[in-house]
């Protein structure tokens, strides 16, 4: 299994009117989260896409607990829980700086070839940076 964790810093401009996270920012959180534990692994976003593939989220479920407030460092923690195939999972955690689970949530993403837009199987090179957190 695959983990990395990201922090963030709740700004002014992703509240609501109470000072929590506007929820619809948790979305925002968990793509900076992905990108940045791929990353973490050696893997680029950006190269993917410049060899001809791309990322659609399928399904987004969140879950909120507490609310994250105004100027908070959240940590991130991000799971890949199988190895990716035509399809790849990531599961979250949002927790705050008392340590609290304050978000759960998860996102399926699909592997297409960017001009037809036709599911394809992930790089080898994704898969082969991967492989190691799996045996």
């Amino acid at each position: 299994m695959f983990r990395a964790e990201t922090k963030v810093r709740v700004r002014y401009a992703e509240t609501d009117q109470m000072g929590y996270v506007y929820y619809g920012n948790y979305a925002m959180y968990f793509e900076v989260a992905r990108v940045e534990a791929l990353r973490t692994a050696g893997f680029s976003y950006k190269q993917m896409e410049d060899d001809g593939i791309i990322m659609p989220v399928l399904d987004l479920h969140t879950q909120f607990l507490k609310p994250g407030k105004y100027d908070e460092l959240l940590t991130i923690k991000t799971c890949i829980p199988e190895m990716p195939g035509i399809r790849i999972k990531f599961e979250y955690e949002v927790v705050n700086e008392s340590n609290e689970v304050i978000t759960k949530g998860w996102t399926t993403l699909t592997f297409l070839k960017k001009e037809s837009h036709k599911p394809c199987r992930p790089s080898q090179y994704l898969l082969d940076l991967l492989h190691p957190y799996f045996q």
